[in-house]
């Protein structure tokens, strides 16, 4: 075991963040996670770190927090917290963040109070959030197993069996239980890359999306929209990997070029919330109608946040025939369920996937179409019969998912 969270913790730090020589990283870890960061700190001086800042955080001390702090604590971030993370991005430090929560933390927790730390949050590390979307550094996300995860996804087996099998599917997913992870990541890449050129050299105009449980959608793409995969780089060059794991083909629609409905094909893990069974419908690019069977309130405060919570930022591609998926598992976790399922999400637009995007200031990212927002928020709505289809520049369309996979 020791052996297998050893090969994670450096395939995390070489291949997710590739943390160059001689440059700061900074790690966001629950204190649950506290050995794999250890590992994690170690590795990352070995392949040349100048220094390792770890910034911890308590869950249950964060929902005692929203529970029992005064009102006024949750209208303003303290000055020392904004600027250590903007001060590290702007002098170029990789950042990684350890995703790893029990996903109905905070479901006693008024919904008002989540959303204006949210807010307040999300305003005071605007520039933080945008250098990171805009890829001037490198930056990852991992998960590991928590007992309190670990039994929320396996209900029926005792607290150890449950953690054990989670770290199983969870090294299985990311390749670790391999003879050599990083040659199998590096062929992974490779697949990925060939279908996000296949998109660009088709040089769509607008997609349409629809399945059996309800969706029936229609994206437009902005003019020098880029199809990006799993595999990323800097401004300088640099290669990371925003998400491990990762099965997407992503980009950006046209902030005003949505119209139809999307309905939710898993639950979604929201601040602590699950909101289930949910659906938008727009029109111009906005959100005019929504609802879930539940969370209903909670779906509400997180696209009312600002007015880029209610158009989307993002549009990422992901067969159902994949690992994730074919787990059959529900990880009531993100970065895992987003990698088993296509997905839409709402707020921020990832720079990065609009030709000169970096170089772009934040007027020129709107001319561009581009949505500016406080937040991004990942929803599933990938199923086994969705069919997408493409429309390019001269009006031909292009087949790309059949029954849920790809169709070239």
């Amino acid at each position: 075991m020791r052996e297998m969270l050893r090969k994670y913790a450096e395939l995390a730090v070489k291949v997710g963040t590739n943390v160059q020589r001689g440059q700061k990283l900074v790690v966001m870890s629950p204190v649950e996670t506290a050995e794999f960061t250890r590992m994690i700190t170690e590795e990352a001086y070995k392949a040349g770190a100048s220094e390792v800042i770890i910034h911890w955080s308590d869950e249950i001390c964060t929902k005692y927090r929203y529970l029992y702090a005064e009102e006024s604590v949750f209208e303003s971030m303290p000055q020392w917290q904004t600027e250590s993370l903007v001060s590290y991005a702007r002098e170029g430090a990789a950042f990684l963040s350890i995703s790893a929560s029990d996903p109905e933390l905070l479901k006693n927790v008024n919904p008002e109070r989540i959303a204006k730390n949210q807010r307040v949050r999300g305003n005071a590390l605007k520039e933080y959030y945008e250098l990171l979307m805009k890829n001037n550094n490198q930056w990852s996300i991992i998960s590991i197993p928590t007992k309190v995860w670990a039994s929320k996804v396996y209900p029926e087996l005792s607290e150890k069996a449950a953690t054990d099998k989670l770290w199983e599917t969870i090294f299985n997913i990311v390749r670790v239980d391999r003879k050599d992870p990083v040659e199998e990541w590096n062929k992974h890449l490779e697949d990925l890359k060939s279908r996000a050129d296949f998109l660009n050299e088709k040089k769509l105009k607008k997609i349409h999306m629809k399945n059996s449980i309800g969706t029936d959608l229609e994206i437009e793409l902005p003019e020098g929209h880029i199809w990006v995969s799993g595999g990323d780089k800097t401004a300088a060059g640099i290669p990371f990997i925003a998400n491990m794991p990762t099965e997407e083909v992503f980009t950006l629609p046209k902030k005003n070029g949505v119209n139809g409905r999307v309905v939710s094909s898993k639950p979604l893990n929201y601040g602590g919330n699950l909101i289930e069974k949910f659906s938008f419908t727009f029109k111009e690019g906005r959100i005019v109608e929504f609802g879930a069977e539940k969370g209903v309130d909670i779906l509400e405060k997180m696209i009312t946040l600002d007015e880029g919570a209610r158009y989307l930022g993002e549009i990422a591609l992901v067969p159902y025939d994949s690992p994730i998926s074919n787990s059959k598992t529900l990880f009531y976790n993100t970065l895992y369920d987003e990698n088993a399922s296509c997905h839409l999400a709402i707020g921020e637009a990832y720079a990065s996937c609009l030709k000169n995007g970096g170089s772009m200031n934040e007027d020129e990212l709107k001319g561009a179409g581009a949505n500016k927002s406080i937040t991004h928020v990942d929803f599933m709505i990938g199923t086994e019969d969705l069919e997408i289809t493409g429309v390019t520049e001269n009006n031909g369309e292009v087949e790309i998912f059949r029954n849920g996979n790809w169709a070239f």
